[in-house]
């Protein structure tokens, strides 16, 4: 182990950058229904303003956390350290189920734009298989290691972001020219509005994800900080000029959704610019799956260091990679994909943002339990740590508030009448039984076989 540990290669600065980018946003795929539901000047004024209550927070608090304990398991690692084993196993537990919702998006993606060009891909078992190729393909890339998925990730950027930053300049320079009618307003329903809030914080959220990784990057008391930083500045811009350029071109937003930047390119740009922003479309998909993958698989592996999950999953291959983790996982999310947890953002969100609070609690008990801990990025005093949560906090009730009303919608389940609140609320209590049933037990005998031991 020590001599595997020793030579196995460490995630650079940017590559570290461009997985996060991957984890949190992907580009401004995605960001079509916000346009859709609030018009330019709202939408980018929510894309401007949520970073600042949602975004900066969270990646002060991560920025801090992943410089202090840069340990493989990240939030997971924190939380236990900071609030004992059971509030760890729950942060593992919420940020696991999440990716179940979560992980099935990105497929989706990757062939809802790929079956633009080649529609038979779109539905059916054509459909499925393309979706479980994702799976496939992000497994064996996974199981190359960090730098491998890291690396990649910047290429895949660069091959990403290329087709809108030539949309960018060719929207604009339209604009300049041509003096359309910029369409800055638009009549949007209450409804509208926070279907865009929802969607505009989904696109924001993940910058703890990274974390999971932190033995695997160099140095990264230094490069966590930087990093997030650096992708934040990277995602906000990816997502304003875009819809700033679309725009100053004068084109509508009427029933502007997802896959609708495909036809916002041909008419600044010509078929060819649609193409690549299409082919963009597909990379985004297998990026942010990708990214995710190795975030999420370290997850089962911290857990099982710590005896929580079954010893297995702490198997390793020559890369350092935990491959039984990465399989599993790999099968679940590939099950998931016949699911339409796509539409299920609200409940992601709650997940997700449940997790969220736990990370902001150990910041502040930490603070407190261990004001001598070494900490190479300290996000202010204890005051301003603290409030630090605020923002966030009143988000994700906000998000609690408005899912009340709505149902999962999934008739061929039976369970298309129940709250997503509800449903949410159960799968994020169903930690708390599995960690007495299965958990539990499994520390105890670890401890009970460790002081056997000694």
């Amino acid at each position: 182990m020590f001599l595997r540990q020793k030579t196995a290669r460490k995630m650079k600065f940017l590559p570290l950058v461009a997985a996060t980018f991957f984890m949190v946003s992907g580009g401004p795929y995605g960001i079509e229904d916000i346009l859709g539901g609030a018009g330019y000047a709202w939408a980018i004024a929510i894309l401007l303003l949520l970073p600042l209550i949602w975004s900066l927070p969270t990646a002060l608090m991560i920025g801090e956390l992943a410089s202090a304990i840069p340990a493989e398991g990240g939030f997971y690692v924190w939380v236990r350290r900071a609030l004992g084993p059971f509030w760890g196993y729950q942060e593992g537990w919420l940020s696991l189920s999440a990716s179940i919702f979560d992980m099935a998006i990105y497929p989706s993606i990757f062939a809802l734009y790929l079956g633009q060009l080649f529609p038979v891909l779109s539905n059916g078992w054509q459909g499925y298989l393309c979706k479980v190729s994702v799976v496939v393909v992000c497994c064996l890339w996974n199981l190359g290691g960090a730098p491998a998925v890291g690396e990649g990730s910047i290429g895949l950027s660069a091959l990403l972001l290329s087709p809108f930053a030539i949309f960018v300049l060719l929207g604009f320079w339209h604009g300049f020219t041509t003096h359309p009618t910029v369409q800055w307003g638009q009549s949007s329903s209450p409804a509208m509005l926070t279907t865009a809030m929802l969607v505009a914080m989904w696109n924001y959220m993940g910058w703890d994800n990274a974390s999971t990784v932190a033995q695997e990057v160099e140095n990264p008391q230094r490069n966590y900080p930087r990093a997030i930083v650096a992708a934040a500045a990277i995602t906000a811009f990816t997502y304003v000029l875009p819809l700033a350029a679309t725009a100053f071109a004068g084109l509508s937003v009427d029933s502007f959704s997802t896959g609708d930047w495909m036809a916002a390119a041909q008419a600044i740009g010509g078929r060819w610019l649609g193409l690549a922003i299409v082919a963009g479309g597909a990379i985004c998909g297998v990026g942010m799956f990708n990214a995710l993958m190795m975030s999420y698989t370290r997850l089962p592996m911290a857990m099982a260091e710590d005896g929580m999950l079954p010893k297995v999953l702490t198997k390793r291959n020559s890369r350092d990679v935990p491959w039984v983790s990465v399989i599993l996982c790999g099968a679940a999310w590939a099950l998931a994909l016949q699911l339409p947890f796509e539409r299920l953002i609200s409940i992601d969100l709650i997940l997700y943002g449940t997790s969220l609070l736990l990370e902001f609690v150990a910041l502040i008990v930490l603070r407190i339990r261990e004001p001598e801990l070494e900490r190479p990025f300290k996000a202010g005093n204890l005051f301003f740590a603290c409030s630090l949560c605020v923002g966030p906090f009143v988000l994700i009730c906000y998000a609690l508030w408005v899912s009340r009303g709505e149902t999962l919608g999934h008739t061929a389940t039976g369970i298309g009448s129940v709250s997503s609140l509800l449903f949410a609320s159960g799968v994020g209590l169903l930690g708390t039984l599995l960690y007495w049933v299965t958990a539990y037990p499994l520390a105890k005998r670890k401890l009970a076989a460790a002081s056997a031991t000694d």
